[in-house]
């Protein structure tokens, strides 16, 4: 196991950290050959420590638990890449003050003791300044195995949320629980669901969206079902269990989600969060949506399955208190995912001009809806023309858009004679897909095109209350 030269910079007598041992997910990731974004420290003094690290790496401190004796400091990573991350903590039992590391001289016993009360065996190792590693768990063994082991058989109950930890940690190591961990794990989950207090939901969403980060998102997230950790979490989720699809698909709705969760971060390993949540609940809205059509052989239907299930994911996320952003374009795309593809360049045209703001993103997600529902009348032959649709549609993404627009508001309402309201919007809207779609290329061509419009919806000058639409006007379907 390496350091790199500016965390030995850190751990020399007289520096931050002279006295400071490394602990916990950051050993496991050096003895992986990661270099890792988190770093815990034992020390004596955090809050000293942590304002003294953050002096030296200009760098942030501040006080996460100050009952507990817990700081972080964060350093701002370069243009494009992550902070990293340091927390501090004294040893426990012991507390502030205790110091496990003392002028080089090691308390073997201290460090045991804290060590044994963490999560996992592969958690629960230590690094001392001159490289050698205390394992008292015997988390090295199980590392190499790819095996996820409680530390200890009261790990769990000691802090309820490690019960998903452990599922996310056997993702990123690319492993698998040990059989009395998942025991424990689907214990937990049942008496969480006889009346146990949920560990905080903010702490669940960091370990759920750390899954999902995963390259393997949707296998883990299967694994939290199996375990009986998903339906407190994201009922919305498990309500597609069970819950049969026509012929086309497959799997169940809540499987073929979590399939395509998987076929999402297999083909797009850079998809990000909100792509890769959407993806997730791109079908939540079938359930409730299912209606069983007896005239056509008891085949069931989802009707409008797409814009409940936008309510439902942002309704789930909200709860799981996921930043606003994230909501908003993951409802959006979930909403959007059943658009039919192009079947020409006109339409290619149009696809790629209403729904630019969500793209590719969309793409991506309707191309892993598509390799995960192969049920018997999914065909080759189908796929491929599928990928010639969304072939044309890339093409068309890579042209830049128009820079600026050829008509404002202003100009509408003085051709038209409008006030500002809806009406000016549409036409705006109208003009501008016109264009994408080659019919108008100038000003002029524009303008004329507006005054047509507004003859055949009706529009009236100084007319606040007309709500047509333009869509269709002038053949545009």
């Amino acid at each position: 196991m390496t350091q790199s030269t500016a965390d030995v910079a850190l751990l020399a007598p007289g520096a931050p950290l002279a006295d400071a041992v490394l602990v916990g997910g950051a050993v496991r990731d050096l003895l992986l050959g990661r270099r890792p974004a988190d770093h815990d420290w034992l020390v004596a003094h955090p809050e000293r420590s942590a304002r003294a690290l953050a002096a030296a790496l200009d760098g942030s401190a501040f006080a996460l638990d100050e009952g507990r004796g817990h700081w972080r400091v964060v350093v701002p990573g370069a243009p494009g890449a992550p902070s990293a991350v340091h927390d501090l903590t004294p040893p426990q039992p012991g507390g502030s003050g205790t110091r496990v590391l003392d002028g080089g001289v090691l308390d073997e016993g201290l460090l045991e003791r804290d060590l044994r009360a963490r999560d996992f065996t592969i958690n629960a190792m230590a690094a001392l300044p001159d490289g050698r590693i205390v394992d008292p768990t015997g988390g090295r063994a199980d590392l190499e195995a790819r095996v996820v082991r409680t530390a200890s058989p009261e790990s769990l109950r000691a802090d309820t949320v490690r019960a998903w930890r452990a599922v996310r940690v056997a993702a990123q190591i690319e492993g698998r629980l040990e059989p009395a961990t998942a025991r424990r794990v689907a214990a937990l989950a049942a008496a969480f669901r006889d009346g146990l207090a949920l560990p905080a939901v903010e702490r669940i969403r960091d370990e759920l969206e750390a899954t999902l980060a995963t390259p393997r998102a949707g296998r883990a997230l299967a694994a939290m079902d199996e375990l009986g950790l998903l339906e407190h979490v994201l009922p919305e989720l498990t309500a597609g269990r069970g819950v049969e699809q026509p012929a086309f698909h497959h799997l169940d709705v809540l499987e073929h989600q979590l399939e395509a969760l998987q076929q999402l971060v297999d083909a797009f390993p850079d998809a990000d969060l909100a792509v890769r949540w959407a993806t997730l609940l791109h079908d939540v809205g079938k359930p409730p949506t299912r209606v069983v059509d007896d005239w056509q052989g008891g085949r069931a239907r989802f009707h409008g399955h797409d814009r409940v299930g936008g309510d439902l994911a942002a309704l789930a996320l909200r709860r799981l208190r996921l930043p606003r952003a994230r909501i908003v374009r993951v409802a959006a795309l979930v909403r959007a995912h059943m658009r039919p593809l192009p079947k020409d360049e006109r339409a290619a045209r149009r696809f790629v001009h209403r729904l630019r703001p969500l793209l590719p993103d969309l793409l991506k997600l309707m191309i892993a809806d598509r390799e995960a529902a192969r049920g018997p009348l999914a065909s080759a032959a189908q796929r491929r023309r599928y990928r010639l649709a969304l072939a044309e549609v890339v093409a068309l993404l890579e042209e830049a858009p128009p820079p600026e627009p050829l008509l404002r508001g202003d100009d509408v309402m003085r051709l038209l004679g409008l006030r500002a309201g809806p009406t000016v919007g549409r036409a705006l809207h109208a003009v501008e897909e016109a264009r994408a779609l080659g019919d108008v290329t100038d000003r002029a061509q524009a303008e004329a095109y507006v005054r047509r419009l507004a003859e055949a919806q009706g529009w009236r000058g100084d007319d606040p209350t007309r709500t047509d639409t333009a869509d269709g006007a002038f053949g545009h379907g």
